[in-house]
């Protein structure tokens, strides 16, 4: 039996609904979400990700010019024989990797928690040399009055993680890059454990080891160290490729409850989680044998990128339920409900 309650109206947000934020570009993915209440209604984050409108015999993209501030259209041809193009989300070009799409965020609020409306313009647009390719991925931790929001920060310069807050989710303060590259998925804890802030972050690879689920530590939210490897694959396992955090954990009697996204080797994305010790978080209780949220819906199975659930937002009901806000197959933005003591039930 699942103990997952998937919302009869997902996809809550599906690229048709969204305006794209210019006539030269069209929403190709509305997706993973970061999630929070404010004045106390559901607000989501949601990444958008645009491209240039096809042009027959060309392959094209986004990319933001740092003296101007906006996005211009780089396109070329299918022939050229300097073009390397066989991954729908990538293309190489004279030996540099460019992105297909360039990604913004922007705020999606509800008065019911189920039925959503996004905004027509960005909330957050990508913004000097570390942006140039798009901000993706928000996760959103509140401190007293102000919200943090993390984020990839894409560029020719790698993938970096970085971090802005707000009060109001219409002026943001950057306060730059968290991790430098290749790192993403960010989750801040949201309160201090022994005098210090904590964070999940995921290295990404490229010579030993496999990409994996680190924590590291500060005193001020901006200068992060005191680096700890927390969980990496599990070899013929569900999450055997990669791992790494969803939204900031959730606080229990037993410990830290974080949920987490990992890959298997056909890069199926799928939802499961640890149980991290209250005063010593790098310390792994428990974690899912199996995952409890796996693509079986039909805005999971089929999309931009098939056979995906990517875990980002996360709503404490204050009932002993969840609201996880995820993306669908790369594509669309949905919702299920779920239980803490249920899964907690299933780490034991």
């Amino acid at each position: 039996m699942s103990i997952v309650k998937r919302f009869s109206s997902n996809p809550l947000i599906s690229p048709a609904n969204v305006k794209p934020s210019s006539p030269e570009f069209e929403v190709l993915c509305s997706f993973n979400p970061g999630a929070t209440l404010y004045n106390g209604k559901p607000l989501l984050l949601v990444r958008v990700a645009e491209r240039p409108i096809p042009e027959k015999g060309y392959v094209s993209t986004g990319i933001l010019d740092e003296k101007s501030g906006e996005v211009k259209v780089f396109r070329v041809r299918l022939d050229d024989p300097y073009l390397k193009a066989s991954d729908p989300r990538l293309f190489e070009y004279r030996g540099e990797t460019f992105v297909t799409s360039i990604s913004h965020i922007r705020a999606a609020t509800s008065k019911d928690g189920i039925h959503f409306t996004i905004s027509d313009k960005p909330t957050l647009a990508p913004q000097g040399a570390y942006e140039t390719y798009g901000i993706e991925d928000p996760r959103i931790t509140k401190f007293d009055d102000t919200y943090y929001v993390s984020y990839s920060a894409i560029s020719a310069k790698g993938v970096a993680t970085s971090l802005s807050r707000t009060k109001d989710f219409v002026d943001f303060e950057r306060l730059g890059v968290m991790f430098a590259p290749d790192n993403k998925d960010i989750a801040i804890f949201p309160e201090k454990i022994g005098g210090r802030y904590y964070a999940f972050h995921r290295p990404s690879l490229k010579h030993l080891g496999m990409p994996s689920l680190w924590l590291a530590s500060s005193e001020n939210l901006l200068d992060w160290g005191h680096h700890q490897f927390l969980i990496g694959p599990r070899s013929g396992m569900w999450d055997c490729e990669r791992v790494g955090c969803g939204a900031a954990p959730i606080k229990t009697s037993e410990g830290w409850l974080e949920l987490y996204h990992a890959s298997d080797k056909n890069t199926r994305y799928c939802t499961g989680a640890i149980l991290l010790d209250l005063n010593e978080p790098w310390k792994v209780i428990a974690r899912s044998e199996t995952p409890f949220l796996f693509p079986e819906a039909p805005y999971e199975l089929h999309g931009f990128m098939p056979n995906i659930i990517f875990h980002s937002g996360l709503i404490d009901k204050g009932d002993g339920t969840l609201d996880l806000f995820y993306g669908g197959a790369d594509e669309f933005t949905c919702a299920a409900n779920v239980s803490i003591k249920e899964i907690l039930a299933t780490l034991k």
